[in-house]
């Protein structure tokens, strides 16, 4: 298969969100969208699909839900039926469905932080309430890593009806190991609180590290959680809004399915559908096996460029394309950093205040080694100035 994780795309000018919404001249290395262009087997298919110059109301055929089903189960060894499968627009109206769908204004809803920023907008929206949980952190050879506070979470636990669950963590890189997925289900189940869990990065391991779905831990927790997943992270097709909810227990289904149509979030487009059962092939699995590799690169590359600053710790990456770096030692709001680094060294980063974290500065690796090696030169230029003041 042709490598084309270093072909350079030029991207301002499309409408695009992460390029057209800073200033040029400022290289974008902050949401979480990829540089790359998709595997050749989607652009195909939706090539193809653009050629028949019809675009209406779209049905999506049995084909994509059995697509769905048999590439976790060849890629993640769980096999779930296309029976428990919801369609939507995006991961993010699901998790604003799955609030309203399984908590009322007032309600608590955990979490786990840092995390994804919309987590904690999704519970507020409907009125509930973060009952936040945050993560610890350890000391590893590699470096410091995240892992959950038990004893806080089954304390917090009696209080909750939902638990929002981030697998693998966005923005902390963990994935999470079968016995931890374990003890956080157990402690869900004896407390009777629904977990709902984004897996939607699921598809970006990191050498040496298992993905373990969390329904496939054990028949109980397939029979009472919720899985929400979508082709778009890992084969950067996010505007082509397309994600799904997978739902085993009928009652619980039924309960996503009203709150998807009361929110009319349950139309989705021919593009999306195409694309998705494009990807979900041995072609995509061959060119996601290129893209990880590309994304270990950067990764090496960014951990060497920190490793000259002693008073600053990159967190290990086990999964995602985000790495997540404490920058506490310089002393400012994280805020303040990234506004800094767009000003003087013109490179974007994400704050961590967003994700519950000040003090943090995520930063986006996903792009070809030429354009990540400008952006790893202007972030270390940056921690320098910065360090120095």
């Amino acid at each position: 298969m042709p490598d084309n994780f270093h072909k350079i795309l030029p991207r301002r000018g499309t409408n695009c969100v992460k390029w057209d919404l800073v200033p040029e001249g400022v290289l974008p290395m902050w949401v979480a969208d990829m540089d790359f262009e998709t595997a050749p087997c989607v652009r195909d298919a939706v090539i193809q699909r653009a050629q028949h110059g019809i675009f209406g109301y779209t049905a999506v055929p049995a084909s994509y839900y059995e697509s769905l089903c048999n590439w976790y189960y060849r890629r993640h060894g769980w096999r779930p039926d296309p029976s428990w499968i919801i369609y939507t627009t995006g991961v993010v109206p699901a998790l604003s469905a799955c609030v309203s769908a399984f908590a009322k204004p007032g309600d608590n809803v955990l979490i786990m932080s840092p995390v994804y920023n919309c987590f904690f907008s999704s519970i507020r929206n409907w009125g509930c309430n973060v009952l936040d949980v945050p993560l610890l952190t350890e000391q590893t050879p590699e470096g410091p890593r995240y892992v959950i506070d038990f004893d806080g979470l089954e304390a917090a636990a009696p209080r909750a009806r939902v638990m929002l669950i981030c697998s693998p963590h966005n923005p902390a890189g963990r994935v999470w190991t079968r016995e931890e997925l374990r003890r956080v289900g157990d402690i869900c189940l004896r407390h009777g609180v629904v977990p709902v869990v984004d897996e939607i990065h699921c598809e970006f391991v990191m050498p040496g590290v298992e993905f373990v779905p969390f329904a496939s831990v054990c028949p109980e927790f397939e029979d009472r959680c919720v899985t929400l997943y979508a082709a778009s992270k890992a084969f950067n097709i996010a505007g082509l809004q397309m994600a799904n909810f997978i739902v085993k227990d009928p009652e619980l289904r039924a309960r996503v399915d009203k709150a998807v149509n009361v929110n009319e979030i349950c139309d989705v487009g021919p593009f999306g559908v195409v694309a998705s059962q494009a990807a979900w092939t041995d072609e995509g699995w061959q060119w996601l096996q290129g893209l990880n590799r590309q994304l270990w690169s950067n990764y090496l590359k960014l951990r060497e460029a920190v490793s000259a600053f002693p008073a600053l710790h990159l967190y290990v990456l086990e999964g995602t394309y985000l790495a997540w770096l404490d920058v506490r030692a310089i002393g400012l709001p994280s805020a303040e950093i990234e506004k800094s680094l767009v000003e003087v060294e013109k490179v974007r980063l994400n704050a961590g205040e967003m994700y519950g974290a000040p003090g943090f500065l995520r930063i986006n690796m996903a792009c070809p080694s030429e354009m990540f090696e400008d952006g790893l030169g202007r972030i270390v230029s940056g921690l320098k100035r910065l360090l120095a003041l």
